[in-house]
């Protein structure tokens, strides 16, 4: 009886962390056409035209998973710093780094086969990110030093670094107007899938690098302890397990992710780097990771949806007229009710648990009157 019990509760809490972020969604969705229609715009049509901009035909589709593969990995490293019981917020800085050193290196071994020299690319924006995430982690480790103020510093230092080495006299700019590095190698660059559309591999390796992540920190002795340090570290601790070595490690896989994610759009997107070419995907990745409950499989979906929406909103303003940034109060609002657990589901179970409770205090007070009544 206590087993099925538990299975039921189970099976409950797995319903509604399924239906907390599609009942935010929904909610966001309805406030979003109302705020459309006191901005006098027709929302059927805007609403429409968000849907056709961003998964209408095979361009549309390709294009939202363009947007959608830096969000994919700067959600994957917010998440698992999150699981660990870190707050990552310099996964911007770290996906600079990446993108620089993704964007030299593809410069540098012309003729090499593309088979080797992508993951080459990647790798080696992935140690850039995660030496970048290592000066706030062994501070956090040695120092005790909290981990947000040195990321949000490292942000800053990133962002101007990268934009002096390829501005002015910088080692690295092209020659230019832009401030850019040379194009990298063209066996570098993700090729389109299909004619016609920018769909290329980048969220297919996002997602294969998503599975790897779920497998590391739930199928792995290491994302064990991981997980546990960020459950509770004390008790980690007491349990024999070395919480500064999981929080080093936690911390550099975080910003190994995202240096991945940096290097990715370089090959995929732009070809080059160039200066301040992130419109803030390091800080749009903790949405993302949020909705998707800091889970890899969550992310994967919440990282599209992010991805289709900006992708969308240029379509609804072209064609309803709508402010391009309603999309951001969508963003925002999704945000809002998933991180307040507004779902139905969720609402119902506190009932349900209000009502036992007091239930319990009545049997405990009149334990005769129950077996009376019976």
């Amino acid at each position: 009886m206590s087993k099925n019990k538990n299975l039921r509760k189970k099976a409950y809490e797995v319903l509604g962390d399924l239906l907390d972020p599609v009942t935010a969604i929904i909610i966001a969705l309805t406030l979003g056409g109302i705020i459309i229609a006191l901005l006098g715009d027709d929302v059927s049509i805007a609403l429409s035209a968000l849907f056709k901009g961003s998964v209408g035909n095979l361009r549309n589709f390709g294009q939202s998973l363009l947007s959608a593969t830096p969000l994919l990995f700067t959600g994957l490293s917010f998440s698992v710093a999150y699981r660990s019981g870190l707050f990552n917020i310099g996964a911007e800085g770290q996906l600079y780094m990446g993108a620089i050193v993704g964007a030299i290196v593809g410069t540098l071994f012309s003729g090499l086969p593309g088979i080797i020299y992508i993951p080459l690319v990647l790798l080696s924006g992935a140690v850039a990110g995660a030496l970048w995430a290592f000066l706030p982690a062994i501070l956090k480790v040695r120092l005790g030093v909290h981990e947000v103020i040195n990321v949000i510093m490292l942000n800053k230092i990133a962002l101007y670094l990268t934009n002096w080495l390829v501005s002015g006299k910088g080692p690295f700019r092209l020659g230019s107007v832009q401030p850019a590095t040379p194009f990298v190698d063209d066996a570098v660059r993700l090729k389109a899938l299909f004619p016609g559309t920018p769909m290329n591999i980048g969220y297919l390796i996002g997602i294969f690098i998503a599975f790897n992540v779920f497998m590391l920190m739930w199928k792995t002795k290491s994302g064990y302890k991981m997980r546990a340090v960020g459950l509770n570290r004390n008790a980690a601790e007491f349990a024999g397990i070395n919480v500064s070595r999981s929080v080093l490690t936690a911390f550099m896989l975080s910003g190994a992710l995202a240096g991945i994610g940096g290097a990715m759009e370089i090959i995929s997107v732009y070809g080059r780097f160039y200066a301040g070419f992130s419109p803030g995907y390091g800080f749009e990745g903790i949405a993302v990771s949020l909705l998707g409950n800091n889970h890899p499989i969550g992310i994967v979906i919440s990282s599209f949806l992010f991805g289709a929406l900006k992708t969308g909103a240029m379509k609804m303003q072209i064609i309803a007229g709508t402010n391009v940034n309603l999309v951001k109060v969508l963003q925002a609002l999704i945000i809002f009710f998933v991180a307040g657990r507004w779902s139905i589901l969720s609402l119902l179970q506190k009932q349900v648990d209000k009502f036992r409770a007091f239930r319990k205090r009545r049997e405990a007070q009149d334990p005769a009157g129950e077996e009376n009544n019976l």
